[in-house]
């Protein structure tokens, strides 16, 4: 949700300083809580005879008033890096848990329309590619949508009857109509679209559609354990250590990833941020001092597991794939 707040922020500098709108061009700036911007390459500052560099700096002033933000400066060749303030990331899982699925959503994408495909059933397709290809068109619109776009409702398939004999119907069958799924969805384009049934099919680290699903699981387990220990939240408290600035990162980038997912037309590159955030949960959740691990003493990192819980449900519904709590 951070990247949310200062693309909206960068948004307003640009406004201030007199220039048209353009995308602000997040990228991880150096460590966690720290975002990098491109925006001042792209407002057409050579036309008023000042550099891209000259242009962030004049846009860092402005971000630098905000109280949330920490330091605001330009870098390299014009790049605006914004560092947000300590207590703004130690908030963070707190805003996570209390949006629940708003927490992917942002104006990214505010004033694009597009069409949505016909809702279809993937098991009904003939071949991987065919049912890859619709779900690549379903997901972009399930994601320009949650990126404020407007996504016009398309028509309804029509009725196929009964479902054939295919791969994917088999493997949807034996693994999982939501490990097909996901694993269609992390297809890059440009390869051979090609499932291993007996691969999603595992409960294994190894199986992507299964490790992001386990982290989420892994996550509301930590929520459940505090819960019988009744144990309550202590006060937002700083993150103590390297997993958990990872987590609060990569949290943070959620709605980000959602936009630029869209815009590009690439789902699966927001399924392998899911996948991403699996990792940096399942690390940050195992170590012996967060709920539900072997020696956890207390809650007061208990935000985080909400907040892991919330953020990991949120994107795998955008990708139409169940979140469950237990597995």
């Amino acid at each position: 949700m951070i990247t949310r707040d200062v693309r909206q922020a960068i948004a307003r500098a640009v406004a201030a300083a007199g220039f048209g709108s353009a995308d602000p061009g997040l990228r991880p700036g150096g460590g966690p809580g720290r975002y990098a911007s491109s925006v001042a390459f792209g407002l057409g500052a050579f036309e008023r005879g000042k550099s891209p560099r000259e242009i962030a700096g004049q846009l860092a002033a402005e971000l630098a008033e905000q109280p949330w933000i920490a330091a605001a400066e330009a870098t390299g060749p014009g790049y605006l890096t914004v560092a947000v303030t300590r207590q703004t990331l130690t908030a963070l899982p707190e805003r996570i848990a209390e949006a629940g699925p708003a927490c992917a959503t942002s104006d990214a994408l505010r004033g694009m329309t597009m069409q949505a495909p016909p809702a279809v059933d993937l098991v009904a397709f003939g071949t991987w590619e065919e049912a890859w290809k619709a779900l690549t068109a379903e997901l972009t619109a399930r994601l320009a949508a949650a990126a404020g776009a407007t996504v016009k409702e398309g028509a309804t398939a029509p009725a196929t009857g009964q479902r054939p004999a295919t791969e994917v119907a088999a493997a949807a069958a034996n693994a999982g109509p939501d490990e097909v799924r996901f694993s269609l969805a992390r297809l890059a384009p440009g390869h051979p679209v090609r499932i291993e049934e007996a691969m999603i099919a595992r409960h294994v680290p190894e199986n992507p559609a299964y490790a992001v699903r386990y982290a989420h699981a892994r996550a509301a387990s930590g929520v459940r354990w505090a819960a019988v220990r009744g144990a309550e939240a202590g006060p937002p408290r700083p993150p103590a250590d390297p997993g958990e600035l990872a987590l609060l990162d990569a949290l943070s980038w959620l709605p980000e990833r959602v936009a630029v997912a869209a815009r590009r037309g690439r789902p699966d590159e927001f399924a392998r941020y899911l996948e991403e955030l699996a990792s940096a949960t399942i690390v940050t959740l195992s170590s012996t001092s967060h709920p539900g691990s072997a020696r956890a003493p207390g809650t007061d990192r208990l935000a985080l597991a909400r907040a892991a819980r919330a953020g990991l449900a949120a994107g795998l519904g955008l990708l139409g794939v169940d979140a469950p709590d237990r597995m």
